[in-house]
């Protein structure tokens, strides 16, 4: 009676312990506070997906078995990476940090795993790609953050029959759950062991086992148990975030929201219905139309789109992470190299109007945004033929007004609360026209 008396007691212990809130550490908070300030980063998707050159989802779209996609190991030998030059890259453009995908969803681990025989020693290149880069972000003073993908393709562990993807991939034994949590475990311990400090984690791949987005009930078919692992987490690295790419309102123990091809309150793409929370918030964009290397897309964004994406995501109070797809040989493309610098080039003088902001007191319109600090508003003017008004104005008088890149004056008249912005000649190079405007 009393073994189970003391069982008792102990399980309603597990439970209070359990149903305790996360409080996030100082650490964590402090990295928050890095994190919204940042602004801009690279998404690096890359891997053996890369060879067949039509995206990171090819194993699933064209159902390759794991017997003849384990093949791809053999010949991802990838001679021409340079870990400082892509560092170097990310500095250039004006990035604060880069996420790297280190294991996608076809299971290919990039490092010097002893969970997985699937992995990047045992390809001919034979050597660990996330200490390289984790080596050269410390260098540079760059953050790094890594992504970790939560479904797999190829293992009989993961839940893949009650999963909505990787069904074609030839598998039939229906594994231990409790095992691919296990290996999950043990594969973020060595990465938040052996690399130094992480900025975060960045999961994906929980939407797999619920409801299309858009649906009035997403609750998992599966117990993810993130608890664990979140927990786990902020153990080994308290300052450490996570975000999770599950297109749903944050979960206990996240530290930052991310929208996928959307800014926060867009949802152009159908992925997004989430709100944003009052977590830092980050959208995640391609370059083109794929985030793997993918050799007949060849839609790029401009240089104006990738400025107005930018700026808008600021607006939002949101970061950009904008991706590369490199080539399997290591090489990046000279069309995402071109535009990484003019971006970076662009922010030399206009980084004062993104960096360390929230966003605006108003939301983007179509005109542009408006982004602040402190009583400093910067308003960007993405449409030159539009009429700017910034309706509901905070401030009942303005102590000056002047155009960021040579301090030129402009004219602002106030009518109704309202705040006009006139006499803007916005020139053909120019994606934003940066009016300062300090408020008092």
């Amino acid at each position: 009676m009393k073994k189970i008396f003391f069982f008792f007691l102990l399980m309603i212990a597990i439970n209070q312990v359990e149903a305790q809130p996360y409080i996030p550490s100082t650490q964590n908070l402090e990295a928050r506070e890095w994190f919204r300030n940042a602004k801009f980063g690279l998404f690096i998707h890359w891997g053996p997906f890369s060879i067949p050159g039509d995206g990171e989802w090819v194993m699933n779209n064209r159902n390759i078995t794991v017997k003849n996609y384990t093949r791809l190991m053999n010949f991802f030998n990838p001679i021409d990476f340079d870990a400082a030059q892509w560092v170097s890259m990310a500095k250039n453009a004006g990035m604060n940090y880069i996420t790297l995908i280190m294991r996608h969803h076809d299971g290919f681990s990039m490092w010097n795993t002893k969970a997985s025989d699937f992995n990047i020693m045992n390809s001919p290149y034979h050597k660990d790609i996330v200490k390289m880069i984790a080596d050269e972000c410390h260098k540079q003073n760059i953050k790094l953050f890594l992504y970790y993908s939560l479904l797999d393709w190829r293992r009989d562990d993961y839940s893949y029959w009650t999963g909505r993807t990787g069904q074609g991939t030839g598998r039939t034994v229906h594994g231990d759950w409790n095992n691919y949590i296990a290996f999950m475990k043990q594969q973020l311990t060595e990465l938040l062991t052996n690399y130094g400090k992480i900025a975060g984690i960045w999961f994906d791949g929980y939407w797999d086992q619920t409801a299309p987005e858009g649906a009035a009930d997403r609750t998992p078919r599966i117990d993810w148990h993130l608890n664990e692992i979140y927990a786990l987490i902020h153990k080994l690295q308290p300052q450490c975030l996570i975000g999770n790419n599950h297109h749903l309102d944050p979960l206990p123990g996240e530290d930052f929201q991310m929208f996928e091809q959307d800014l926060p309150n867009e949802n152009k793409g159908g992925l997004n219905f989430q709100k944003p929370s009052d977590l830092p918030l980050e959208s995640c964009v391609t370059m083109n139309n794929s985030w793997g290397f993918n050799i007949t897309d060849t839609s790029y964004k401009s240089t104006k789109q990738l400025i107005d994406l930018l700026v808008r995501a600021s607006g939002y109070d949101a970061n950009l992470l904008l991706n590369i797809g490199p080539m399997p040989n290591g090489e990046i493309q000279p069309e995402f190299k071109e535009r990484l610098a003019y971006m970076g080039n662009w922010l030399k003088t206009y980084g004062e109007s993104i960096y360390n902001t929230k966003g605006g007191y108003i939301h983007p319109q179509k005109w542009g945004c408006v982004t602040q600090k402190g009583d400093t508003m910067f308003v960007h003017v993405l449409d030159s033929s539009a009429y700017v008004q910034l309706d509901n104005f905070p401030y009942k008088k303005i102590s000056k007004a002047y155009l960021l890149k040579n301090n030129s004056t402009i004219k602002t008249t106030f009518k109704n609360s309202s705040l006009n912005v006139e006499g803007i000649n916005q020139s053909d190079d120019e994606p934003d026209e940066v009016i300062v405007v300090i408020g008092k």
